[in-house]
């Protein structure tokens, strides 16, 4: 019979340095090259060293044969002739000349009887397992691996390997697998146990984790609960490990393992256009405000600094949030902010509170709602005036990007609803709002991303001059259409012999990105945007539209990439006759 040998060669000088190092071709070279310790040492090493790793190789060449499916090898090392393993571990010649490995893989065995029982009714085994396939280990692990764990989602959390058996048959260059499970009782969740929380009550832990404690045994439940633990950010690691015994009435304890974050956080942010000027922005966060994983977070901001934009805008706002008020997966909010808008069209002082839940419905689908109520001075070209209002905000959030701050595959959709009404019923409507994204990575290299962006607009029961300033919509600026000026796209209408500029009452926005990777930390980026401001509140109807175009740049840092686009007009008398510049922190969208 002619045999398959797999000749590794390594010559060394007298002093031990490797000059040489041959792979001679043969079966399960790859893995094989990759097993090997003697492969991997360094050109200083010393004959003590090839020694040991000579040694170690027997075991971890047999084992990339096995893997690979070959369950008849024979793997020899010598050293100066000699073989390894009758070398002392401590008699290490003085010098090497020469160190050959020769592997006679064998023939390669398939799969003939598999019997891994007993398993659940409906589990079906992987057609890895089937015969005629290749008999590699990790396959048998793997199905082994999911037997015990479709046990365990039935609520066998002890379920384990009894007895294992694995023959091969030389002749046949079969591999036969027996293995038998012993599921052990379905049990319920015991209760939650907490270490390591120093701050944090132990009841709000449980509050937080939800763990279904009486219920059935459940991975996915045990899963869940450490997400709404890391969710708080009240905690830098979280671990739950079940108990190694059966509690009584076959229940199974849990034990919580936390690390508490430092409770303060300060951050800084800044960004810089040449029309809308430069924004400067900082916050305070507590992490554990009242000891219960409760977070409470202070902003403030200042805008439009040197900026063309009116005037400078000033706000200051603040947030708490309460984990696990009604339900594990049901966030309790108060929020309250002072502010002042000097924009172009109009000046608005404005004080506002708003109080509501939220609610995860799932890992990536977040759903609001609560009351508001805010009191405004408004001042336009039309009129002076002041209000109450009641508003209704509601919102349903579905992220499913990669990566929410740089994201290069998925889409992000966000919806809100805000129905509002004055004290004394002059005002009333409602405001609609979507924001659309999407993100595509093409080509083997996966260095260029496209990246989209819809955002439409409606305010329905209130005119251009009753509804609220700030809740009519402009166009133009970093915000919707870059290289187009701050809010130049509005609604004029004669009142009288002037013509007074107004925002719309629906607005239609398009944002269009490639982004593509130069290196690692580097990218140039092309965009596209377009925008629409109506006069009625059907998004595209009665509207005017401009665009604006331009390139980027982005370096890639720890806390997202600095971003650098240059802009200008792509629509009207001033196409590409002005030059807008934004710089911030972070993707445009």
């Amino acid at each position: 019979m002619l045999k398959r040998l797999c000749t590794v060669m390594i010559f060394c000088a007298t002093q031990g340095a490797a000059q040489d190092v041959r792979l001679v071709s043969g079966s399960a070279r790859g893995a094989l090259n990759e097993a090997s310790l003697l492969r991997s040492l360094e050109d200083d090493a010393v004959p003590q060293d090839y020694i040991a790793a000579a040694r170690a190789d027997y075991l971890r060449l047999l084992t990339a044969l096995y893997s690979a499916g070959f369950y008849g090898g024979t793997v020899s090392i010598t050293v100066d002739g000699v073989e390894a393993s009758n070398i002392a571990p401590l008699a290490a010649p003085q010098s090497i000349d020469e160190v050959v490995i020769r592997v006679d893989p064998g023939r390669r065995f398939t799969f003939g009887n598999i019997d891994i029982a007993p398993l659940p009714p409906e589990f079906v085994p992987s057609e890895d397992l089937e015969s005629r396939r290749t008999a590699r280990t990790d396959r048998i692990q793997a199905g082994v691996a999911s037997g015990i764990s479709s046990w365990r989602d039935l609520g066998y959390a002890k379920v384990r390997v009894a007895n294992q058996s694995i023959v091969a048959r030389h002749a046949d260059a079969k591999l036969d697998v027996s293995v038998a499970l012993d599921t052990g009782p379905r049990l319920r969740f015991g209760p939650l146990g907490v270490s390591g929380s120093e701050n944090v009550d132990d009841s709000r832990v449980r509050q937080i984790a939800g763990l279904p404690v009486g219920e059935v045994f459940s991975p996915q439940a045990v899963e869940a609960a450490e997400r709404r633990l890391r969710r708080t950010g009240t905690f830098s690691s979280v671990a739950l490990t079940e108990g190694d015994e059966i509690g009584p009435n076959d229940t199974l304890p849990i034990n919580a393992q936390l690390s508490e974050a430092k409770p303060r956080r300060i951050g800084f942010g800044i960004e810089l256009s040449t029309i809308e000027g430069l924004t400067l922005s900082t916050f305070w966060l507590h992490r554990n405000f009242l000891g219960g994983a409760e977070r409470f977070r202070a902003d403030a901001e200042i805008s439009g600094i040197s900026g063309e934009t009116g005037g400078i805008d000033y706000r200051l706002g603040a947030t708490f949030t309460r984990p696990a008020t009604f339900g594990p997966d049901t966030d309790y909010y108060l929020s309250g902010e002072i502010s002042r808008e000097d924009e172009p069209e109009f000046l608005l002082d404005k004080i506002s509170f708003e109080t509501g839940f939220s609610r995860i419905l799932t890992e990536d689908l977040t759903v609001r709602a609560g009351v508001g109520v805010l009191r405004a001075r408004e001042e336009t070209e039309l009129e002076t005036r002041e209000y109450t209002l009641f508003t209704l905000p509601l919102d349903a959030t579905l992220d499913r990007r990669d990566v929410p701050s740089d994201a290069k595959s998925g889409y992000f959709i966000d919806l809100t609803g805000t129905p509002f009404v004055s004290t004394d019923g002059d005002i009333s409507g409602a405001r609609f709002y979507s924001d659309l994204r999407g993100y595509l990575t093409v080509g083997e290299s996966e260095k260029l991303t496209l990246a989209g962006r819809t955002l439409v607009g409606s305010v329905v029961g209130a005119s251009l001059t009753e509804a609220p300033a700030d809740f009519l919509f402009f166009s133009g600026g970093g915000g919707s259409v870059r290289g187009q000026p701050y809010q130049s796209l509005g609604i004029d209408t004669v009142e009288g012999s002037e013509t007074v500029t107004t925002g719309g009452t629906s607005f239609v926005g398009a944002q269009l990105e490639a982004r593509y990777a130069v290196r690692d930390e580097i990218s140039l980026v092309g965009f596209y945007d377009f925008g629409q401001v109506g006069a009625t509140a059907t998004p595209g109807e009665d509207a005017e539209w401009h665009a604006g175009a331009g390139i980027g740049l982005r370096y890639n840092t720890g806390i997202g990439p600095i971003r650098l686009d240059l802009g200008t007009p792509a629509s009207g008398d001033d196409a590409g006759g002005s030059l807008q510049v934004y710089i911030g922190i972070g993707q445009a969208f």
